[in-house]
């Protein structure tokens, strides 16, 4: 991992060297599901937030696209997995 490491506060919480992107909506349980556009829009966050881009240099587009996309996917699956095992 890059940057600086982890520190453990007081309450023995991980705490961050920066602020925390706050803007990126809980999708788990939301009533209605969430739509893949509601998926999309938090995945183009936590992209914009880690990669430090609103809108990437055209020579970073692609790469930053990709990882929307990715991580769109992910964000899917694991939404997925966690209603199942919440139905049993």
């Amino acid at each position: 991992m890059r940057g600086a490491p982890l520190r453990s506060g007081a309450t023995g919480g991980a705490r961050y060297p920066g602020r925390v992107c706050r803007s990126i909506k809980t999708l788990r349980g939301a009533v209605p599901e969430p739509t893949p556009e509601e998926v999309q829009a938090a995945a183009l966050q936590y992209v914009r937030k880690i990669s430090g881009y609103r809108q990437p240099a055209r020579r970073n587009r692609e790469a930053f696209e990709a990882a929307v996309d990715e991580i769109s996917a992910a964000t899917d699956r694991l939404l997925t997995r966690l209603q199942v095992a919440a139905e049993r």
